[in-house]
Order: C-alpha cells, then structure tokens, then sequence
C-alpha cells in the first residue's frame, strides 16, 4: 500500500469513527430522554405541566412527536460538535508533535493509538531531519576545513614567489642559469596560485547556481585524445603511459565543454593517483543503446568506506596528497553533476590495486 492510500484509509477511518460516534451517542441520549419522559416520569410530568398552565400542558401533549424530533436534533447538533471538537484535537496533537520535530528533533515522536500513522510518518521526518542537519553540519566542516586548507596552500607558493623575485631584484650579479631557475620556480608557483584561485571560484559556482548545459553533436574519441595529448606533461612527470581504446569516430549530443571537464577530472585523478611507472587505460565504446567510458589506473587501494564517499562534495580520498595534487574535493563532485545532467551515471570499483570509473551516457 502506498502512502497516499494508507493516508486516505486514515483519513476515511476518522471519518466513519466520527458518524458512528454521533449516531451512536445521540440515539443513546434520545433515547434516554424518550425514556425518562415516556416511562419514568410520565405522570410526574404530566401533573407538573397541568398544574403550571393547562394550555401549555395541552400543546406540549398535542405536538409531542414534533418537540421530541426538535430534541433529537438539537442533542444530535450537541453530540456532532463535541466529537468534532474531540476529533480535532487530533489536530493539536499533530501541530505539537511538528512543533517538537523542529525544536527537539532527538526526541521521539508519541501519538494515540488512533495515529499510529502519522506517528511513524513523523519520526520518518524527524530521523531525516537529523540526518539532513548532520550533513549539512558535516559539509560546512568540510568547507571550513578546506578553506582553511587553501589559505595555507596559497601562503606557500606566494611566500615562495615573493622570495625568489626579491632575491632576482636585489642579487645583480646572478649567473644566467641561477636566473633562469629562479623564474622557472616563481612561474610554477604562479601556476599553483592560479589554479589554487580557480579552485575558489569552482566552489563558488558550484554552490551556488545550477551548471548550464548546452548541448551539440561532438566526436567523444577526438575529445578524449586531445586530453590524453593535453596531460601529456603530467603523465611525463610521473612516467606514466595513457592507453586510449576507442572508436576513430564516435558521435554523441552534449555538451562538449562540460564532458571535458568531467573525462578531464577523471584522468588528472587517475594520473595524481596512479604508481609511478604504471600504465592508464581509457576504454570508449559505444554499446547498445548506451555509451561507456572505463578509466582504470593502478594506485593505492581505497577503502570502502571512502569509495562511498569518493564523489561528495569537499571529500579527498587522500588528505596528504591534497597540496601536492592540488585536490579541493570538488573535482569528483562536479564530475558526477556533470554525468547526471546529460542523463548518464558513473560509479567506482577498486579491486585489488586497480581503481576503475565507470561512466555510461
């Protein structure tokens, strides 16, 4: 049973325990007063009325069944509103229970019997309320820390430029080569500091608006050799070989600066985490009504624990890569969101020493 219709059988049930309250009780009360009037206190009554007011005796006795009908209705009108007002209370019970779920959401939900239901359904909302808090609480920390993180990272390579320029300023007598390593160092750390600052924005934007989508028709195995080709000097660095298996042509309607950057995370992580002298191998095909995208590397083997995590927000596999790589913790993320939003999903598996990303579009 769905929770609309467990709602509406509720719902109805409350409504028929209302009818039959108000049939029940006021049939009972008339028939009281029948009672009482007819058998028990007939001649009582009777001898009361006449020797008050002989006339009103006389119409009281002539329009009998009518006053009694009047009665009945008036007795039922009384019935109605007291088990409307007793059944409405059910309504104060609920706005207290929700007032509770705001203030003291660690305290568990108790409702009558009656609204067993609502009850469950309460401590439902309750428990994702908390869980919801802790989230955020959780990825607030995990911003605070990051920025935090960042700040350090940008002082570092600043301080370095800073030192280097003033001793290429001040030292006039510097040998040709000893200048040229020393610009090479400040322009290295330059980058760092750009790409720092372009980390900043990507959490800016990525928090805060929704990422655009504009979609056409590219070739996704020439997309994927212009990264390869691109991350060349990473891949050098580490003496790493990029195999790419693909299609020489392979259509497909997205947004091809979008899937860059998304095929473009994926390898920098693969290349940031892979062994040094180990291979990387892209896998593009085009099944049957799908097309998927494998990037396999050999590195470090992740936890379970962390492979859940691997695609949160601000979430770094490995802190203490996370200055020398450059990891923000959005790379991943942002990847994900960008898979999703042309109707595609990754996932990751790591077996023994090899970490696999699956991505179907």
């Amino acid at each position: 049973m769905t929770r609309k219709s467990e709602f509406r059988k509720l719902k109805n049930d409350i409504a028929i325990k209302a009818i039959v309250k108000i049939i029940l009780y006021s049939l009972i009360a008339f028939l009281i007063i029948l009672f009482l009037i007819d058998f028990l206190y007939n001649d009582r009554l009777a001898n009361l009325l006449s020797s008050i007011n002989l006339s009103l005796y006389h119409f009281l006795a002539q329009y009998k069944s009518i006053i009694l009908v009047l009665v009945y209705i008036i007795v039922l009108l009384i019935i109605t509103y007291i088990v409307i007002r007793d059944t409405a209370k059910n309504m104060e019970v609920i706005l207290e229970a929700t007032d509770k779920i705001l203030k003291r959401p660690e305290q568990e939900i108790k409702l009558p019997a009656t609204l067993l239901l609502v009850e469950n359904r309460l401590n439902e909302i309750r428990i994702d309320l908390i869980k919801e808090k802790n989230r955020a609480k959780e990825a607030e920390q995990k911003k605070n820390d990051l920025i935090v993180y960042m700040a350090h990272d940008l002082k570092t390579p600043l301080t370095s430029i800073i030192g280097y320029l003033t001793l290429l300023k001040d030292e006039k007598d510097i040998s040709k080569e000893l200048q040229e390593r020393y610009i090479k160092i400040a322009y290295d750390k330059a980058l760092r500091v750009e790409d720092l600052t372009n980390q900043f924005f990507d959490i800016t934007r990525y928090n805060l608006q929704d990422m655009p989508i504009n979609k056409q028709s590219i070739d996704l195995s020439y997309l994927l050799r212009q990264l390869v080709d691109e991350c060349y000097p990473m891949l050098d660095e580490k003496n790493l070989v990029c195999n790419l298996e693909a299609p020489d042509k392979l259509m497909f309607l997205g947004d091809g600066d979008k899937l860059a950057r998304a095929f473009g995370n994926l390898l920098k992580n693969a290349i940031n985490y892979s062994y040094e002298n180990s291979e990387i191998n892209i896998i593009l095909k085009k099944m049957q009504d799908k097309i998927s995208v494998v990037f396999i590397n050999k590195g470090d083997k992740i936890p379970e624990y962390k492979l859940e995590k691997i695609f949160d927000k601000f979430y770094r596999a490995d802190d203490s890569r996370a200055s020398s790589t450059g990891g923000a913790g959005l790379g991943l993320a942002i990847t994900k969101k960008i898979i999703e939003l042309h109707g595609g999903n990754i996932h990751v598996e790591n077996k023994d020493e090899y970490i696999k990303f699956f991505v179907d579009l």
